[in-house]
């Protein structure tokens, strides 16, 4: 698996703003990568200067096959967040000038764009005025016109953030077609998005990379075991285990870290079995009245709270 392209302490200023801090960031080929983050954590700056739009302040960009000095940009394709169009162009239209733009003839042009717009649903939409379309269609319009000169990596930044369930299910749905012929990098706040057609996650704080990796790897380093109790609180003896507990001077398993999470005594450890063991034993021989238990593990939500600095830990079990 090569890398098709590496950023090197990647840096941007505005001002006294340092906007992205020393990036380090490797794209393989035939990846799916989701760059992470809350807002203003330096994605889109970022994704602005791998496009070639920003110059960076400091740092390297390298692209696999493109020698220095060659413009990158005709191997990428981009989505930006907020996408202008002209209204009054068809879907066709605006395909094929985009095409030209990008050095395909008249002919070349227009047959690719009947091809994309079938490929991305807009077939039967493909003479409509642009202005008409839905937030969905023009999403997938927008994803067209970056495919149009047939890029090696496909960029988009937040491609569904503006959307409806629907048309961001069928975007996700073509992404994940998309990932099968070409590399693609998006960036997104929403780790459901990501975990369902990503194979790498970046995840940015403050302009920094925080943890980088594969989906895969990182649940399997970073994740713990979780069972969240809720216990009646009219019960006087399962009320004041639950604060001996909170204070420390009551135990439920060795290594086991507790707290509080929206009403919900929540309890991480390492072993999922014998956490629950303990659990049970401890509910069991004490008494205490319960009202709700799950278990399960930490998700790579959880890991993202972590990573941008969320107050107190949000892992969650999954039930």
């Amino acid at each position: 698996m090569s890398v098709l392209l590496q950023a090197t302490a990647l840096s941007q200023t505005f001002g006294s703003t340092n906007a992205v801090k020393q990036v380090d960031l490797s794209i393989h080929e035939g990846r799916c990568i989701a760059l992470l983050g809350p807002n203003g954590a330096g994605k889109t700056t970022t994704i602005r200067m791998l496009t070639g739009l920003l110059k960076p302040t400091h740092g390297t960009i390298e692209f696999h096959g493109v020698k220095a000095g060659e413009d990158m940009r005709k191997h990428i394709g981009y989505l930006p967040q907020a996408p202008s169009y002209y209204g009054w162009m068809s879907g066709e239209e605006l395909l094929v000038y985009a095409g030209q733009l990008c050095g395909l003839s008249g002919r070349s042009a227009k047959a690719h764009a009947a091809e994309l717009l079938q490929r991305v649903g807009l077939s039967d939409a493909a003479r409509r005025r642009v202005g008409g379309y839905s937030g969905g269609m023009k999403q997938r319009l927008g994803i067209a016109q970056a495919l149009m000169h047939r890029p090696r990596l496909l960029i988009l930044d937040e491609p569904v953030s503006a959307l409806d369930p629907i048309g961001r299910r069928d975007v996700l749905s073509l992404m994940a077609e998309l990932k099968e012929e070409t590399t693609i990098l998006f960036s997104t706040h929403v780790l459901h998005d990501a975990e369902t057609i990503c194979d790498d996650v970046v995840i940015m704080e403050a302009g920094r990379v925080a943890i980088a990796g594969s989906v895969e790897g990182l649940r399997a380093e970073h994740r713990q075991s979780v069972i969240e109790l809720r216990i009646e609180e009219e019960d006087e003896r399962s009320v004041h285990w639950l604060n001996g507990v909170l204070a420390g001077s009551r135990t439920i398993a060795k290594d086991a870290s507790v707290f509080m999470q929206e009403g919900a005594l929540v309890i991480q450890g390492s072993n999922l079995d014998e956490l629950r063991q303990a659990v049970i034993h401890i509910i069991a021989e004490e008494g205490i009245k319960v009202s709700q238990m799950k278990a399960g593990y930490s998700s790579l939500e959880d890991l993202f709270m972590k990573a941008v600095g969320a107050v107190g830990s949000l892992d969650r079990p999954i039930p």
